[in-house]
């Protein structure tokens, strides 16, 4: 069985190249979690997990780790073409309950409207 996560944290990233790969490793890069073996999980934030600084989260990370992570993540091929990807956390006000973290994909949307 896997540990409960006790920690999280938020981080965003852009990538762009002709390659959809290369463009993915570029959006880690920029969202400093290049160097980590990325496990996608659904959205439930654990019970009592706290949220800290995306500074102390990557700090916090060793190169080659297992990381669990709600991904949101958008391409394309068409050159030009806006796409959008976001991540939503709703925590509770008793910490003793879960929370939720979503995420959204689209087109053609500003980040104002991505983030509502």
């Amino acid at each position: 069985m896997f540990p409960i996560p006790k920690r999280v944290f938020l981080t965003r990233g852009i990538g762009a190249h002709r390659q959809q790969l290369s463009a993915f490793e570029y959006a880690l890069r920029d969202a400093d979690i290049e160097q980590q073996n990325l496990v996608s999980v659904s959205s439930i934030l654990p019970p009592q997990c706290e949220f800290i600084p995306r500074d102390t989260g990557v700090a916090a990370l060793s190169p080659g780790e297992i990381t669990f992570c709600v991904l949101a993540r958008a391409e394309t091929n068409e050159a030009g073409r806006l796409i959008t990807a976001g991540i939503s956390l709703a925590r509770p006000k008793d910490p003793a309950h879960y929370g939720y973290i979503s995420e959204h994909h689209g087109y053609g949307m500003s980040e104002g409207e991505t983030s509502e």
